[in-house]
């Protein structure tokens, strides 16, 4: 069995409003996948699915377990610092939060934060150190 990780899901506190701000940074909505209660989003090799977080914390019996965020982000890396700055504001005119403006980082990157509206964070960055594929696929050395 190899490792991997094929759909990355987010509880969300109103699934209209969410799947429209997704839809609005670019993400594909799979219509015959999506349901009235999910949506499963194209996101290169792996899927974005949005639920209802109650009704995702009641199918995991985790109601007592998530009392927070728990230190998770959601990452994109783009091809230029560039890409990185016109992500960001992308993100901020669909109705995202800005934590961290994008500057160069410590490790010799750019990067920056953004929480969408359930407060889930994502790093948008650009790092190069690490090839993107045609693919859009990182391609991270041995």
């Amino acid at each position: 069995m190899s490792s991997r990780i094929n759909i990355v899901g987010l509880g969300v506190a109103d699934l209209a409003k969410a799947t429209a701000f997704y839809e609005k940074l670019g993400f594909v909505k799979s219509q015959s996948a999506s349901q009235p209660t999910i949506t499963f989003f194209k996101a290169g090799g792996a899927v974005l699915s949005l639920f209802g977080a109650e009704a995702l914390a009641e199918d995991a019996c985790a109601q007592d377990h998530w009392t927070g965020q728990g230190g998770i982000t959601i990452a994109q890396n783009l091809q230029s610092e560039e890409a990185v700055d016109d992500f960001m504001a992308l993100a901020e005119s669909a109705g995202a939060k800005i934590l961290k403006p994008a500057a160069k980082t410590f490790w010799g990157g750019y990067g920056g934060y953004f929480a969408d509206m359930d407060g889930h964070v994502w790093e948008v960055a650009h790092n190069p150190f690490i090839t993107i594929g045609e693919n859009g696929v990182l391609e991270l050395p041995d």
